[in-house]
């Protein structure tokens, strides 16, 4: 990059984080990123928003390229890079901004948005704080990733997040959110200093808490992030997201001691219109489906998942639902409103109570299970819809895409987007949910309340290698 800045903030901890001089720290990213790419199952749509940390390259540097990877189909199209890191050096009440035009790195300098930093400036709790970016390194050590990976096109929104509220934070990011042209980062790490053990078992309850997007449900000593994090977390809830596990692990895991780490994860967010597992994922869940079935049949127990043999993205808490067809005519469904335990382990469960305490069908047989296809549904954070009447409601459904849970009069039913091709319009669906529900099709109260939820669907026959001696 050529381009000529006026000002500028210096690196802070090139040479102690991350390498110092341009060569071998272009190596050092690359050489991250392509490793983080071999593990990965295939290319995937690019984020809307990333979750990495912000340790030293040789602790938490593969784990933060498990994120930066995913962004490399959209290196032409990220135009706005908004990155919020918690304060480490300095404390404060709100938000801090720059003054300065760049940051550098021994890559080159990393234009600013000058214009929205400018903006963001006049706004309640947000205030122009150089001291605070100064030794800053939660947001510095992401620039080398983001230049390897985008170019020099992208302008940085650095924001260091002081002492703030979910609210404050999903309000400014609301702001901030734009369309494809603009990704967000929040920069945290997990745990700090504890022995192994304690740090698995602490990040293992934090990271389910991020996967369900539990906004405000844990602090800075389960996340230094905490602050940026949550308000993240309540933004994406709120538009139903989806999140998905790249990768936990901690510094005693990449290239420290066992008796103090510092935890590091690693997570993607999506729009749940477009997010998507890779291929050999699906596959795998379509497998440990069908597995878990026949291990149900053969030995008439459920099978015990050992979640340590799926790829992260499969120990993602999510949501799912599993549906038996056979010869085109439903066999058993049953399913997960809301995640609440690896994705892997909720299929396993779910296809052996779909296949044998659906109440509508009697137990899977051996010889029905031959002939039977799965299908495998996962689902996105439902998301409250607001409305006023009826009519209002059905005006909001998107038909084809909305799976709705609908609560009222102390019942509950859910359909999902799939029953769309059988009950076609909006007012179809609606009554048919509220027949399900154990409700009349006239059914109106003021206590209703509806949520919407998208799913990935994929399914396949019953492979025929389960059944061969």
């Amino acid at each position: 990059m050529n381009e000529a800045v006026s000002s500028s903030r210096p690196p802070a901890v090139a040479g102690r984080f991350y390498p110092g001089e341009a060569a071998e720290l272009a190596r050092t990213v690359d050489g991250l990123l392509d490793d983080a790419a071999r593990r990965a199952a295939g290319p995937l749509p690019s984020p809307k928003a990333l979750i990495a940390p912000h340790a030293g390259y040789v602790y938490s540097g593969a784990v933060a390229a498990s994120a930066y990877q995913r962004l490399r189909p959209a290196r032409e199209s990220i135009r706005r890079v908004v990155l919020l890191g918690p304060a480490h050096r300095v404390a404060f009440n709100g938000f801090a901004v720059p003054s300065v035009d760049a940051f550098q790195t021994p890559l080159g300098p990393v234009l600013l948005d000058r214009a929205v930093i400018d903006r963001l400036a006049g706004l309640p709790g947000v205030a122009r704080r150089d001291d605070a970016h100064a030794q800053e390194h939660g947001l510095e050590v992401h620039l080398p990733f983001l230049q390897r990976v985008l170019g020099p096109q992208f302008r940085l929104v650095p924001i260091v997040v002081g002492n703030t509220t979910p609210d404050q934070v999903a309000a400014l990011l609301t702001r901030l959110w734009g369309g494809d042209e603009t990704l967000v980062i929040v920069s945290t790490d997990l745990s700090h200093y504890h022995d192994h053990a304690t740090a698995r078992r602490i990040d293992g309850e934090t990271t389910s808490l991020i996967e369900r997007m539990a906004a405000g449900s844990f602090g800075p000593a389960q996340a230094c992030g905490s602050r940026p994090l949550n308000g993240l977390l309540q933004v994406a809830a709120g538009l139903g997201f989806r999140v998905t596990e790249l990768d936990v692990r901690n510094s005693g895991d990449t290239a420290g001691p066992k008796d103090r780490v510092v935890g590091y994860g690693s997570w993607a967010l999506e729009p749940s219109d477009t997010a998507r597992l890779a291929e050999a994922h699906r596959r795998l869940l379509l497998t440990t489906a069908a597995r878990a079935i026949a291990i149900r049949l053969a030995r008439s127990k459920r099978p015990e998942i050992s979640l340590d043999t799926f790829p992260f993205e499969l120990r993602t808490v999510a949501a799912s639902f599993v549906t038996i067809e056979r010869k085109g005519r439903l066999r058993g469904c049953i399913g997960s409103l809301q995640a609440h335990r690896p994705l892997a382990a909720d299929v396993a469960w779910n296809a052996v109570s779909a296949g044998f305490e659906d109440p509508r069908f009697q137990p899977v047989s051996v010889s029905e299970f031959r002939e039977s296809e799965l299908e495998i549904a996962v689902l996105s954070a439902p998301a409250p819809l607001a409305f006023d009447v009826e009519a209002d409601l059905r005006a909001k459904l998107r038909p084809g895409r909305d799976g709705l849970i609908l609560q009222s009069a102390g019942k509950r039913g859910t359909f999902l987007p799939k029953v769309w091709e059988g009950l076609a319009t909006p007012e179809a669906f609606l009554n048919g949910l509220k027949v399900k529900a154990g409700l009349p099709r006239d059914h109106w109260s003021e206590d209703m309340r509806i949520w919407r939820y998208t799913t990935e669907s994929f399914r396949a026959p019953v492979p025929d290698e389960l059944f061969r001696k």
